[in-house]
């Protein structure tokens, strides 16, 4: 077939390395001059297998009301008139009861470890390199309320049958050996062995490289404009360059998917929520860390990407706004500084970027109402770890092959209830 597919982020690009390799002549459009200039630009760096979990989990609207006081907050609020965004936060409070966290975190898990297969098998098929190392994800905890906590994780990790340990602070410090400068603020730890970590960018651009190498046409500085859908089906994407028909289309455009569906009738829950990183030169390797730390108090990632430092992390919910606030910046170097002093924050790269999120957390992968018209898109704080596992998934969906994983509660019908 000839497909269509509507952003050039490591959603994008995945999905066309897939839909290409099944043998499908594929088109990817989109705005910008290159892969991965927007959402998958810098982000964190982490590759979240074991460490996957919905935002919207119990206890969260409390400590929402505690976060608005602190200073450095992980969840900021800018409430403005908007229909969209009241509705997408009615919809994570329905999601932050016991039941729903432990369906949606399962659903988060199973796709996060198909993707781990996936990106190794994308990894060993092109020999590409993106600062990649596979060295997991540790979940620091600072409070024993913290580590207490970690217990409804653990739990389903288990369940999951994802590989998981529980440490003493010496055991964080054998895992992460630059946390022995700060023993003392460290009261335990959630190791989850099978994570990796790397480059998003880096390993986005080098797919599309191989991708267009493999026949896939990208076509940047286009703007897309709309859906031309005619008796149910889609026939053509229109944009400021003129029309392209296609057999079929993926809207892969994050948080902006919703804008090009609506007008058809689709309702997308996917909301921007921006997230900030900071990205810094190395100038004490024994002072940084080995693969990626998650700050639990402060919900920051810090991680090691080969002779750099990216630091990513908080939710602000401001709709689709991209300005800096310094006061993000100063959270993201409190963090990063308290733990690992080893990186010349003068030097550092401040960015921010809108994460395309789901109420439930999970991503929306799949057919549409409309005929042709399929999505990939709402992946949150996972996108680079599901990248993989969604674009194959999607692959086989528009193929018309039973995808390896269960995908019936991945696609936008189960919010049609």
């Amino acid at each position: 077939m000839k497909i269509t597919i509507l952003g050039a982020g490591v959603i994008g690009v995945t999905s066309a390395y897939y839909l290409a390799r099944a043998g499908h002549e594929v088109t990817v459009i989109d705005r910008q001059a290159g892969p991965a200039l927007e959402t998958s630009f810098a982000n964190a760096g982490e590759v979240s297998f074991g460490y996957c979990s919905p935002w919207a989990a119990p206890g969260i609207p409390q400590k929402a009301m505690k976060w608005i006081f602190m200073e450095h907050a992980p969840l900021i609020l800018r409430p403005k008139l908007d229909a969209a965004m009241l509705s997408w936060m009615l919809k994570m409070l329905m999601n932050c009861t016991s039941e729903r966290y432990a369906l949606n975190k399962s659903r988060m898990l199973r796709l996060a470890d198909y993707s781990r297969l996936a990106l190794a098998e994308v990894r060993s098929d092109t020999g590409i390199a993106y600062d990649e190392r596979m060295q997991g994800t540790l979940q620091l905890f600072r409070t024993e309320a913290q580590l207490e906590a970690s217990a409804k994780d653990v739990k389903a990790l288990a369940a999951d049958g994802i590989p998981y340990e529980v440490l003493d602070p010496d055991g964080c410090i054998r895992a992460e050996p630059a946390l022995g400068h700060v023993r003392h603020k460290i009261v335990g730890g959630l190791l989850t062995p099978k994570d990796e970590t790397g480059d998003c960018f880096k390993f986005t651009n080098a797919l599309a490289a191989k991708a267009e190498s493999m026949g896939v046409r990208f076509q940047w500085g286009t703007g897309i404009l709309g859906l031309e859908v005619e008796g149910g089906a889609v026939k053509a994407v229109v944009t400021d360059r003129g029309r392209i028909l296609s057999d079929s289309i993926v809207v892969a455009l994050g948080s902006y998917s919703p804008i090009l569906v609506k007008p058809h009738g689709i309702s997308l829950p996917v909301y921007p929520v921006k997230g900030y990183s900071l990205t810094i030169p190395i100038t004490d390797a024994s002072r940084a860390p080995e693969s990626t730390v998650m700050d639990e108090t402060y919900k920051i990632a810090i991680t090691r990407l080969g002779d750099r430092i990216r630091v990513g992390g908080m939710a602000e919910i401001s709709g689709y706004t991209n300005d800096l606030g310094l006061a993000r910046r100063r959270t993201l170097e409190h963090s990063v500084t308290d733990l690992f002093p080893g990186g010349d924050i003068s030097r550092a790269d401040f960015w921010s970027g809108l994460r395309p999120m789901t109420p439930d957390g999970t991503p929306v992968i799949g057919a549409t109402k409309i005929r042709n018209l399929y999505l990939n898109t709402g992946h949150g704080t996972l996108g680079w770890t599901m990248s993989c596992g969604s674009a194959k998934v999607l692959a086989d969906i528009v193929s018309g092959r039973k995808a390896d994983i269960e995908t019936k509660d991945l696609a936008v019908s189960r919010y049609a209830a």
